[in-house]
């Protein structure tokens, strides 16, 4: 009888205690091993390059880069690269890049370890999978108009403390032009002012504070 081959795993993560323990999940898996471990984007690139994993976990936050942009940079030479995010956020706005970016799943740090054994499972199996408090949080806003990068640029230069002027002075555009974007920004978000947004922002994952 024929062993069925066995998921070969990337994981990215910047934290070694979670590289740790990820590492104990799958190693206690009859079906996984671990290929290979990178703390930072670029050498998730080319630990990629070098091993190609059926399945790579990573991070969404890492210190040279963030991880859908390194996701983003993988698919670009392996576009069938199969990655799931792994993270702390739970707000849409994280949730949508990843999936623009091509993640197949996104799992939450904190999720038990056969649940993100399962994860993994489903995804090489070609599924894509989110836990149900994902899912809930991806339906709450489904059908809501999107923030725009710029937009999101604004946001950012708003948490920061900047006024109008400053905001347009930074990101080289005219103050009514940044007027017509928070205008636009307090719309989408349901906001009754710019704090307001600020807070439901970064509540969403759309910004950091």
């Amino acid at each position: 009888m024929t062993t069925p081959a066995q998921i070969r795993i990337l994981t990215v993560d910047d934290h070694p205690l979670l590289l740790e323990g990820l590492a104990v999940v799958i190693q206690s898996q009859p079906d996984m091993v671990l290929l290979g471990q990178a703390s930072n984007g670029h050498d998730a690139i080319q630990k990629f390059q070098e091993l190609r994993p059926d399945i790579t976990l990573m991070d969404l936050r890492l210190p040279d880069m963030s991880g859908i942009d390194g996701m983003i940079a993988i698919q670009a030479q392996f576009p069938d690269a199969r990655v799931i995010v792994m993270t702390t956020f739970q707000g849409d706005g994280p949730v949508e890049r990843a999936l623009q970016a091509g993640a197949r799943s996104y799992v939450l740090k904190n999720m038990a370890p056969q649940a993100i054994a399962d994860v993994i499972r489903k995804v090489h199996a070609g599924y894509k999978c989110f836990p149900s408090e994902i899912a809930a949080k991806m339906a709450e806003h489904l059908g809501d108009e999107k923030l725009t990068e710029r937009e999101v640029d604004v946001l950012r230069q708003t948490a920061r403390g900047n006024r109008n002027r400053d905001i347009a002075a930074k990101l080289f555009i005219a103050e009514e032009t940044v007027k017509a974007h928070m205008k636009h920004i307090l719309g989408k978000l349901g906001a009754s002012d710019r704090t307001h947004a600020v807070m439901i922002a970064a509540r969403r994952g759309f910004i950091q504070l």
